[in-house]
């Protein structure tokens, strides 16, 4: 059966004591599986190490990852056993992205002569 394939926008966040190298190889894990099922990384989102609203796992900081991939349904429950089995993870979320934000990118990309990605800046503490 022939799925439909989706824009996928999953936000993850891994534990902040490990190394550098240790949450570069947790996000490659996560990249080679969603290439092995069939899926496409659009693009991968480094938001760096970040103190947690409250702890989890009695942990106060987390290394944010957000990563946009095109694929199937398929997809999702695989990462989801994954995360689910990989203890430095902490928390993740997987989101479909609407066909109304995919068309705004588009158009914006169209209209500035600008890539199709759209930066955000968080806000840091100087500037609340």
């Amino acid at each position: 059966m022939n799925q439909r394939k989706r824009t996928y926008e999953t936000t993850f966040i891994v534990n902040a004591s490990l190394d550098d190298a240790q949450i570069e190889t947790v996000i490659a894990r996560v990249q080679e599986l969603i290439s092995k099922n069939d899926g496409e990384v659009k693009g991968v989102n480094r938001w760096g190490r970040r103190r947690l609203a409250y702890s989890i796992q009695k942990k106060n900081n987390g290394y944010f990852v957000c990563i946009e991939y095109v694929g199937t349904g398929d997809i999702v429950s695989k990462l989801d056993r994954h995360f689910r089995l990989e203890e430095s993870v902490l928390r993740y979320l997987t989101v479909v992205v609407p066909k109304q934000v995919l068309k705004a990118r588009a158009s914006l990309a169209t209209d500035a002569g600008a890539p199709a990605t759209v930066e955000v800046e968080s806000p840091t503490s100087t500037q609340l």
